[in-house]
């Protein structure tokens, strides 16, 4: 089967990845740590490529990134983060949302270096068998959503501006006040994110030990 076969199998898809966050807990750009002899925002732009088509990356530092990603991916600027509410991943999906015109989007963090295009193809393949009314499928962990490596339909962005209106910031929140149908992940390793250097260190043993696929 063929690259072009398997994308006409899912539904019309967008793809936003957000590379926003400061990494402060990490002491380097997350966005830029080596993946499989790339950087990790390259690597995330690419396998979202495979299966979806425009892919953007929302980011307050659109020069830093756009010498390292290919010219077919679009830069969203954000405002640069600061103490204030207007920050964070459900403003940044939020700015990437409303320039969207698919019926589905993907929604990843850059932060997400196990991932691999198998589930999420697996997952995609799901988005037509949804009832209407769903506007979010997410994985769901014993610990709450994973927003950060799910699908949403564009239908959604009217519910998440009236959210944000009215103060809400928090992903878990929003999503308790739509439509979400849970991904089932078995455990799934690519939902494993980095945000230190011990996780860095834990996901590169993993490698050594064969215990995370890159493909």
């Amino acid at each position: 089967m063929t690259h072009q076969t398997c994308r006409t199998s899912l539904p019309p898809l967008a793809a936003i990845v957000l590379a926003g966050g400061q990494s402060r807990r990490m002491g380097q750009d997350k966005a830029l740590l080596q993946v499989d002899g790339q950087p990790l925002l390259v690597r995330t732009c690419q396998i979202a490529a495979a299966i979806c088509n425009p892919v953007a990356v929302v980011t307050p530092w659109v020069d830093r990134y756009r010498p390292v990603l290919p010219k077919t991916i679009h830069l969203i600027q954000e405002p640069y983060p600061d103490h204030s509410r207007s920050a964070g991943p459900l403003m940044g999906f939020l700015r990437g949302l409303a320039l969207q015109s698919s019926p589905w989007v993907l929604l990843l963090a850059c932060d997400l270096p196990a991932l691999h295009s198998t589930p999420l193809r697996s997952w995609a393949e799901n988005l037509t068998t949804l009832p209407d009314e769903t506007l979010a499928y997410v994985p769901r962990s014993p610990q709450g959503w994973e927003p950060l490596c799910g699908f949403y339909r564009t239908q959604s962005l009217q519910p998440l501006k009236d959210f944000v209106d009215k103060g809400g910031r928090s992903f878990q929140r929003w999503l308790d006040t739509i439509p979400v149908q849970a991904i089932t992940t078995d455990g799934d390793t690519a939902l494993f994110n980095c945000n230190t250097p011990e996780d860095w260190q834990l996901f590169k043993d993993s490698i050594q030990q064969n215990r995370y696929p890159l493909k």
